[in-house]
């Protein structure tokens, strides 16, 4: 996926999200393991690279996930961390989504000049579970960012995060089910309740993907794929679009981007029905598609 920048690979399992971790399933099927921790080769500079046109892969405006096959406050990754941040930092057209189950490691962790944080990092934390959720946020909310949200995936547990949601500081709530072995339950349930407290609150709401094991009135469904799966947690009708997230991007001048001139997501057909719609940086037109048909 074109919206996903890896500058290392490899993670340590940390609390109960992690159990049936994806990243370990597919490297385990490619014979590798998981808790092997490395920096990427061609991935680490990624928003740096260009086309043969000389215009970067990555367009302004575009919000890019980091670290999704790791941790980017991992201890592991100390050492490269900081080259990572001027690249992002460098790129301040660009936003760029952090996500963290190690919310106790940021402080430290972060650049000598961050001030009150930087206007192109979005940064959430992971919540799967109500103790987690308690665990977690209160740090977030504590923490010098400019955009804050949560994301309750795996979501294998009731969550309520009214209190946290009503300081008006997150803007954004995920949430999504298990997948691959040993798949948790997500309860319909827990979804509508999340969703009514954003509700509540104006805060956008994504509900991106039902897990392989979704209870809904009392009957277990098991739904394969995540196509399938995403496409049901759109036709739930769950996602809220909330209030408007507003992101002040630059050019490497330092002069505004406005939102004229930054990206414009390009969806195909089968994107109309896709739960991740609302956070995805849609197709990235390659033409692999086209050249199967």
């Amino acid at each position: 996926m074109h919206d996903i920048w890896n500058p290392w690979h490899g993670c340590i399992k940390c609390s109960e999200g992690c159990k049936n971790c994806y990243m370990y399933f597919l490297d385990r099927i490619r014979d590798k393991d998981g808790s092997q921790i490395y920096r990427t080769k061609s991935g680490f500079n990624y928003p740096l690279q260009m086309d043969r046109q000389g215009n970067y892969k990555i367009k302004s405006g575009e919000m890019i996930r980091v670290c999704m096959t790791s941790d980017f406050f991992l201890k592991e990754a100390d050492d490269w961390r900081n080259e990572a941040w001027e690249i992002m930092k460098f790129r301040s057209d660009v936003i760029f989504f952090l996500l963290t189950k190690r919310p106790e490691r940021v402080e430290k962790c972060l650049p000598n000049d961050w001030g009150d944080g930087w206007d192109n990092i979005f940064f959430n934390v992971t919540a799967e579970n109500q103790r987690r959720a308690d665990e977690r946020i209160p740090i977030l909310l504590n923490l010098p960012f400019k955009h804050k949200g949560v994301m309750c995936a795996p979501f294998i547990g009731g969550v309520s995060i009214r209190k946290y949601l009503e300081t008006g500081k997150i803007e954004q709530v995920l949430c999504d089910g298990e997948n691959y072995d040993g798949a948790r339950i997500c309860n319909f349930e827990w979804v509508k309740k999340l969703r009514q407290e954003c509700v509540d609150n104006n805060v956008k709401f994504v509900f991106c993907g039902t897990g392989r094991k979704f209870l809904k009135e009392n009957k277990l469904y098991k739904i394969e794929g995540n196509e399938l799966q995403s496409k049901q947690a759109y036709k739930s009708g769950m996602s809220f679009e909330g209030k408007a997230i507003k992101f002040d991007l630059y050019d490497s001048f330092g002069y505004p981007i406005p939102q004229s001139e930054r990206y414009i997501p390009f969806f195909r057909g089968k994107c109309e029905t896709c739960g991740n719609r609302p956070i995805c940086n849609g197709c990235s037109n390659c033409g692999k598609c086209d050249k199967k048909q």
